[in-house]
């Protein structure tokens, strides 16, 4: 599962964020790392640096599951930190719901909606 990291100009992004982003992302999503291909993270400080005002971190996550179209969430927080870990578990419930479903799907179509009655001998 590769990780791509995004920020926007107000967003130091250095070499300890990017582990930290990693770390969270794949402990808390590493169970979906063999149906998902990529993770693209988007950080961002809505209100720059001229503003202190709360819930003004916004983490986006793109994830694309192999041979669905892309999923994406956002979690807006006090800190970076805060929004990373709300977004990841955000994620962790929506893949479990897309590939949960898609599971399912795969699953009914393997089996027999009806099943022949056994024959009274």
């Amino acid at each position: 599962m590769q990780i791509q990291i995004n920020s926007d100009r107000n967003i130091q992004a250095d070499e300890r964020l990017a582990e930290f982003v990693r770390s969270t992302l794949q402990s808390k999503l590493n169970r979906f790392a063999d149906h998902v291909t990529r993770i693209e993270v988007h950080l961002s400080d809505e209100n720059g640096n001229t503003k202190h005002a709360g819930k003004d971190k916004r983490c986006m996550l793109e994830a694309r599951p192999e041979g669905k179209e892309p999923v994406a969430i956002t979690e807006f927080a006090d800190t970076l930190g805060q929004a990373l870990s709300g977004a990841a578990e955000k994620m962790q419930r929506k893949l479990s719901s897309v590939l949960g479903k898609m599971r399912d799907k795969n699953t009914r179509a393997e089996s027999p909606d009806f099943a022949e009655p056994d024959e009274i001998i």
